[in-house]
């Protein structure tokens, strides 16, 4: 599964509004990187971050290692609020 879909499907599932959930790929600047953009409403952001960050690290967890399975790249997932 493509790392963007995963990680969009795990975020649109944790929050009441998944149509304003956007998840965006970005360049890196080192080859075997890759950085996820996820963009949140603010008032959605406890939803994803979770408490001491616990849901945040744990969506890291899941798309690295999936990444780890498949492609062997490094994943950055970025959560900001609009």
């Amino acid at each position: 599964m493509e790392l963007v879909k995963l990680t969009e499907t795990i975020v649109k599932e944790l929050v009441t509004d998944s149509d304003s959930i956007t998840v965006k790929e970005f360049p890196s600047e080192e080859e075997n990187t890759i950085t996820i953009q996820v963009m949140v409403p603010v008032d959605q952001m406890g939803r994803v971050i979770g408490k001491e960050g616990k849901l945040a690290k744990a969506l890291r967890t899941i798309v690295q290692a999936s990444s780890y399975i498949n492609d062997n790249k490094r994943v950055n997932i970025n959560i900001d609020s609009y």
